[in-house]
């Protein structure tokens, strides 16, 4: 798998050997990552300097291609022990844990943040009914500014219910995949 543009356009990390880890397609990671570095500008978001959360990082290849293309820091939320091993291989071949910070935690009873995000990148297993709890836990535990956006990959045949706090701004699917992008009050 490569990152797609950046500092380290074109760079390696390793890929899952596990089916239960489906990292985020190439195609549908260049159109998110187009939209947050040009499509929403004008709502006064930069990845340049941002402070971002990736909640079932996996491999972590949502929160590289941010800290690529400008990110100051990401936090990666995971559990699975094996995707918490290839995470933290993929963060020591890019020399970036100074960067980075991983967080071994349930997904379903998010812990507190002292540091809110300008930016979460949410990646459940497709139809796990996981993205509402993960919503309400970003939301409640502090780990959203006012303003943050919030991406959520799920199935294309999947809709995101936007619960209160947060407003729709866009939903595209590419592929077998649906992003939805969020934005908090």
């Amino acid at each position: 798998m490569r990152l797609l543009g950046g500092l380290w356009r074109g760079r390696m990390i390793a890929a899952p050997a596990d089916r239960d880890i489906r990292p985020t397609a190439q195609r549908t990671r260049e159109s998110l990552f187009n939209r947050l570095m040009h499509a929403f500008a004008p709502q006064s978001f930069t990845l340049a300097g941002a402070h971002v959360v990736d909640v079932c990082a996996g491999s972590g290849a949502l929160g590289l291609e941010a800290l690529s293309r400008g990110a100051v820091h990401v936090t990666f939320i995971e559990q699975a022990p094996v995707a918490l091993d290839l995470l933290h291989r993929n963060i020591v071949a890019l020399g970036a844990e100074d960067r980075t910070r991983i967080l071994r935690a349930d997904v379903r009873s998010l812990p507190r943040s002292s540091h809110p995000c300008d930016l979460a990148l949410i990646d459940p297993p497709y139809g796990t009914g996981l993205v509402a709890p993960i919503l309400t836990g970003l939301a409640t535990q502090n780990w959203l500014r006012c303003g943050a956006l919030v991406t959520v990959e799920t199935g294309a045949d999947e809709e995101v219910a936007v619960p209160p706090g947060y407003a729709l701004i866009d939903r595209r699917v590419t592929g077998r995949a649906a992003v939805t992008v969020l934005q908090t009050d």
